[in-house]
């Protein structure tokens, strides 16, 4: 199945995921720690009927306080296009797990990490596919799967997936900024 059809069948918790997985991968470029989005990974995980419970909504308010004060790796300023795309995903995040909301938070979630992907790929050549972008899009496709097969179980999988993800581009940010303090 394709991403996009993915999205379409996919439940509040899999939107969820699938938003906040491409947040999580693209974190490193707020300079952000390893546990910054686990709260909301729990809220996913906790296994209630209710998805629209408070749980959600507090811990994504703590969140953003706690990101609000980030700044990119290296003090990358705040007209950076993909550390702008990582805040609009988080700012954009809805505070209600309604599946329209999530639906429309995931795909733009999905567009922005893609575009963040492109942008940070040095070998991007718009003839061939750039390996971070194709990365990512595999990873996308991943916890959209892994959530659509286990539900519930389907979480911590897809956090793995996403912190591989994160990782990786990590390293692509820290050579980034040795690259920019190299030319200065």
């Amino acid at each position: 199945m394709s991403l996009v059809e993915l999205v379409a069948r996919a439940d509040a918790r899999g939107l969820a995921a699938s938003g906040l997985a491409c947040l999580d991968r693209c974190l490193p470029l707020l300079d952000g720690g390893d546990d910054v989005l686990r709260p909301l990974w729990a809220a996913l995980a906790a296994d209630t009927a209710d998805t629209s419970g408070p749980d959600w909504a507090e811990e994504l308010a703590r969140v953003r306080a706690e990101v609000a004060g980030l700044g990119g790796p290296g003090g990358t300023d705040g007209d950076d296009e993909a550390v702008l795309l990582v805040r609009g995903m988080l700012s954009g995040a809805p505070d209600d797990r309604s599946v329209p909301a999530l639906r429309a938070w995931a795909d733009a979630c999905s567009a922005a990490a893609l575009r963040v992907h492109r942008l940070l790929d040095p070998a991007a050549d718009p003839a061939w596919p750039a390996p971070l972008v194709a990365g990512e899009l595999r990873r996308q496709t991943a916890v959209l799967e892994l959530l659509a097969a286990h539900g519930p179980a389907g979480v911590r999988p897809a956090l793995e997936a996403s912190t591989e993800g994160r990782r990786v581009l990590r390293a692509v940010v820290s050579r980034r900024a040795r690259g920019h303090d190299a030319r200065l």
